[in-house]
């Protein structure tokens, strides 16, 4: 295993130059804060080296090699090839430069399987000649930096085989199992190890929605009273039989379980209890009171954050660790890709400290909590978990940070503090309440002490707003109080399907299942979506029928690379590779190879699929229609009589949402054409209201004309809601509604891809929510035009200094994924390290662009001075470059002289 280097290494000693390398800008200037100024510190912009992404990757040496597209050579030592990104040439010439003039080198990427990997790669790519040191870290403060200066070790290559392994077995799945999709159901599909078996996931649950048949139940609600407090109670119990809840329905198939003996009421036999017991007198009959004590939870891990995430900031897996690489890299927070729940002892100490100081030592226990890992397959105790950075806590609203990254940290901050908090204790009142033939049951939660609820509540965003609604208190009541009746009603149910998949609830059954590792949900995640196999809709995740399609197939002839548990095994064998248990070719060569192996599997059951059947899925319930995936999207057949028919599918139709009258619908559309609404008054030209894969829309004039005019439905308006006014309305979009009285230009309003829009000179704004296309006029377009623009999937501006005072342009200030940054026009300048937001004025902000620009008025005869300026400007560059080798040269030549000396 590695080997640690001596300790006792001052930050700011030793007089020889260190070139320290990691992954981002961002971290590199973090990391300059704390180090002297003998340290050169360089980002490497992720990995330097990859497998080949395209033919025109892989060098001109090889490219004859029957393995070359592959990227491995499967047949000596699964040797991987790998090339140097384009993009990757400055970067790497930079670092080679900048190498010239250090003495000793510091790999300083993360501390994990990934970061251990670049490093590695840097080692092979640069070749240093001078000493090399691989320096980790889990947050980025001075004292965690001193600290990995002072215990830097060797590169561990058992991580690096691993990461290598499971590079190169994630290449060998996708590239032997998409190629096979290409050609049995659609060119451009793609396969993968971990990603093919979330689709599968997301599709079964589908199905299980499929074969889910509802059912409608009712129960009696009564709202009675004790000396002016109301509460409610509900029906338990009639004639000595259990009445039905939900909870009494299978899940899967809507119906009420087998073997339970209970009553279903209907609505007539829910009106017949009720004329029973409504004049009947309202009698306690039991009551129970126990203590709840409630623990915290624990500290974040990586799934654990991500899921938090998506329920409470709505930010998908994807968007959270962008976010916290940011903080990480900022210094806020520790490495954000973790599997341990423990704390250090610093860490527990600044919990316990800003516990104190923030909400009483009545909410801090007697002794620190500690927290046992979570018991998941393949869990790596590696790091700590993610908390705030340092041995003191920040608290949120001192960070300066805003937007998803001030949320972010807010959500981590509350829930360390919440993991060291003290317990809730809590008072439960069950109360049963005879009536007749009938007992009604109430029951009420009362708060004692909030304890960590005061700071954090799982799946809430306002804890002081959650704790008042998990406070529903009962009156007092004693047996054999009597009870006033203010109100009875009966109440109608239906049993649910199984909920779809969001991104926290897929992350969490893959966790559990072993599927994957936390580094790797938010990508597979994303990567499903990218790759049209799963859209959203909301927060919910619905596979497309393609991924409907692509699962059967692999389910059915490739069925181990879709099962769980094998899946799992893989992820095992992984991480024994990192534990060096396990030897990384031998394991390759057993997936691979052989008559069981991947290659010839694929091979074999290539020869057994017929595209044809490839391509076609049924649909339980729905079994006399066929359901295919086509060039241009997915498309229904049926046959009527001796006839086949067929009808394309819109792309926002869900498999589980498809019902026979649905597809009659389409089919008859098809066939027959929609009944026209009527005739354009202007045109004559027929109106019709048609679905296509995009959705539902208005067409003006038949099909087979050359130009048709189209325009799609507003957003939740239904196809039959259309009436000949609406789609007349629908057709004049765009519609001018007046000038705009500065500009005298029109101002239009219209439905684009994005839903419906206002524009005036190019400057495109949504309609808001609470308006329609229809209701949009000009006096309520000026408002929304004069309000600060907010780009799509970005905030509006959080400061605005009007116009610069040369270059006449406007200067605002912006919330971005990489922090807050000052926008001119189309240059972009982040904030000075040390600068915080409220420090920033409008002096400040125009001095940081001219620093950016000049302070020449951009336009008109500018350009002509800038094409003058440009020869100097190359000269001056080329000056510093001659500079630089300069020197460079004088260090090569004063060490080549040192050792010449020392010979001597």
């Amino acid at each position: 295993m590695a080997k640690k280097a001596a300790s006792g290494f001052d930050i700011n000693s030793g007089s020889g130059t260190k070139l320290v390398i990691v992954e981002s800008p961002t971290k590199a200037k973090t990391i300059r804060k704390f180090l002297g100024s003998n340290y050169i510190v360089e980002s490497c912009m992720g990995h330097v080296r990859d497998l080949p992404k395209s033919a025109k990757d892989i060098p001109e040496k090889v490219k004859k090699e029957k393995w070359a597209q592959l990227g491995v050579n499967v047949d000596k030592h699964f040797e991987p090839l790998y090339c140097v990104p384009k993009d990757k040439h400055k970067v790497i010439k930079n670092l080679k430069d900048k190498l010239l003039l250090a003495d000793e080198l510091y790999l300083a990427t993360d501390e994990d399987r990934e970061g251990e990997s670049i490093s590695w790669h840097l080692l092979e790519v640069l070749k240093p000649k001078v000493p090399t040191k691989r320096m980790v870290f889990h947050e980025i403060t001075k004292e965690a930096i001193q600290k990995s200066l002072n215990e830097t070790r060797e590169i561990d290559y058992n991580l690096v085989r691993a990461q290598e392994a499971r590079r190169v077995l994630d290449r060998l799945v996708g590239y032997t199992i998409s190629p096979l999709l290409w050609k049995k159901v659609a060119f451009g599909l793609s396969a993968g190890r971990v990603q093919s078996v979330a689709v599968r996931l997301v599709v079964e649950r589908e199905k299980e929605r499929i074969r889910f048949k509802k059912s409608a139940y009712f129960g009696l609600a009564a709202l009675l009273d004790k000396t002016g407090h109301e509460f409610e109670s509900k029906i338990q119990t009639y004639k000595n039989k259990r009445i039905a809840t939900g909870k009494d329905f299978d899940g899967l198939t809507g119906q009420l379980s087998a073997g339970k003996d209970m009553m279903v009421l209907d609505e007539k036999t829910a009106d017949q209890v009720l004329k029973d017991i409504q004049s009947k007198n309202w009698v306690v009959s039991e009551i129970e009171e126990k203590p709840v004590t409630r623990r915290p939870y624990a500290p974040f891990i990586t799934s654990s954050l991500q899921q938090e995430s998506n329920r409470k900031l709505g930010l998908s897996a994807r968007e959270t660790m962008q976010v916290a690489q940011k903080l990480y890299e900022q210094g806020f927070i520790t490495y954000m890709r973790t599997d341990s729940t423990f704390l250090s002892t610093e860490a527990i100490k600044a919990a316990r400290d800003s516990i104190a100081t923030k909400y009483g030592k009545d909410y801090l226990p007697d002794a620190p909590r500690t927290y046992e890992g979570k018991k998941v397959k393949g869990a790596q105790e590696a790091h700590e978990a993610i908390r705030p950075a340092g041995t003191a806590f920040i608290d949120p609203d001192d960070t300066g940070l805003v937007g998803p990254q001030f949320k972010l940290y807010d959500l981590i901050w509350k829930r360390t503090m919440a993991s060291q908090m003290a317990d809730a204790k809590q008072k439960q009142v069950s109360s049963k309440i005879a009536v007749g033939d009938a007992i009604f049951s109430a029951s009420g939660t009362t708060i004692e002490f909030p304890g960590f609820l005061r700071a954090y509540v799982e799946g809430s965003d306002d804890p002081e707003a959650d704790l008042e609604s998990r406070d529903v208190k009962l009156p007092p009541l004693k047996v054999n109080d009597i009870l006033k009746l203010s109100k009875i009603d009966p109440t109608s149910h239906e049993t649910k399907p199984p909920a779809r998949f969001t991104e926290a609830s897929l992350v969490q059954i893959m966790e559990k299942e072993g599927i994957g590792r936390p580094s790797t949900y938010a990508s597979v995640i994303g990567t499903i979506i990218d790759r049209g196999y799963v859209r959203k809709a909301g927060s919910a995740l619905i596979p497309t029928f393609t991924a409907m399609v692509v699962s059967k197939l692999l389910s059915k002839h490739l069925t181990q690379y879709v099962d769980l548990g094998f899946t799992s095994e893989m992820e095992q064998s992984l991480d024994n590779i990192a534990d060096g248990e396990l030897n990384w070719e031998k394991y390759l060569t057993t997936i691979y190879h052989g008559p069981l192996g991947l290659k010839a599997t694929v091979e074999k059951q290539g020869e057994n699929i017929i595209p044809e059947e490839a391509r076609s899925i049924k649909l339980e319930g729905l079994e006399q229609y066929e359901f295919n995936v086509g060039r241009y999207g997915a498309y229904v057949k049926s046959k009527r009589g001796e006839d086949s028919f067929s009808a394309s599918i819109p792309d926002n139709e869900a498999p589980a949402d498809m019902t026979a009258e649905h597809v009659e619908k389409l089919i008859d559309q098809k066939l027959k054409g929609a009944d026209s609404l009527g005739a354009d008054p202007i045109t004559g030209k027929k109106i019709y209201v048609l679905n296509g894969r995009y959705g539902p829309y208005v067409q003006l004039g038949e099909s087979d004309e050359e130009k048709i005019k189209r325009g799609s439905l507003p957003p939740n308006v239904k196809p039959e809601d259309v009436d000949f006014k609406m789609a007349l309305e629908i057709l004049s979009m765009p519609k001018t509604l007046g000038a705009h009285p500065d500009s005298g230009k029109d101002v239009k309003v219209g439905i684009g891809r994005f839903g419906p829009f206002i524009v005036h000179e190019g400057d495109y704004r949504s309609v808001p929510k609470t308006e329609t296309v229809f209701t949009m006029d000009l006096a309520k377009s000026l408002a929304l035009l004069a309000e600060p623009k907010k780009g799509r999937g970005k905030a509006s501006a959080i400061k605005d200094f009007g116009s610069h005072p040369i270059h006449e342009i406007p200067v605002q200030v912006f919330n971005g994924p990489y922090g807050v940054y000052i926008k001119a026009g189309k240059t972009n300048v982040g904030l000075p390290e040390g600068t915080t937001l409220e420090q920033l004025t409008a002096e400040k902000a125009f001095e940081l662009i001219n620093d950016k620009i000049g302070t020449t008025k951009l336009g008109g005869s500018s350009s002509k001075e800038k094409e003058k300026a440009k020869p100097k400007k190359k000269a001056a560059a080329k000056a510093v470059v001659v500079e630089e080798k300069k020197k460079a040269k004088k260090v090569i030549i004063s060490k080549t002289a040192k050792k010449a000396a020392k010979k001597k």
